[in-house]
């Protein structure tokens, strides 16, 4: 299995103000299907709650900061995302949600395939069930 990963993206300085660039293929290791952003989420709210069958994400905090909790099954990692040059590729079948919104945050999306209701596990024991299998 692919592990998740923090990747870095380019940071290009400039006094005008900094820029950083996602591009499939070279920065996120897949071709780009599906973006969407989260935001306005209110205190002590939890987002997502579920696993992918196929799905690869690549999640970015664009604004403020929010954790991203993976459960492969075995054992929980906890990322905290806070930097807009930073992002973390969550490999399929893991377990995953975020929480601990700050004010104003914004998270953005990149996914590989397009929105698919059978794509998604929402039932963490039959999550595990399929891990252990």
């Amino acid at each position: 299995m692919i592990e998740p990963t923090i990747l870095q993206l380019p940071k290009i300085l400039d006094q005008r103000g900094n820029l950083s660039v996602v591009e499939e293929g070279l920065n996120i290791p897949f071709k780009i299907a599906r973006t969407f952003w989260i935001y306005d989420v209110p205190g002590g709210e939890i987002r997502g709650g579920h696993a992918y069958k196929a799905t690869e994400e690549f999640i970015i905090a664009l604004s403020g900061s929010f954790d991203v909790v993976l459960f492969d099954g075995e054992k929980e990692i906890r990322y905290n995302l806070n930097r807009s040059y930073y992002g973390l590729f969550v490999p399929r079948m893991c377990w995953r949600h975020m929480e601990n919104f700050s004010t104003n945050s914004l998270a953005l999306v990149l996914s590989n395939k397009p929105y698919l209701k059978d794509e998604y596990i929402r039932d963490l024991n039959f999550f595990t069930s399929l891990k252990k299998q």
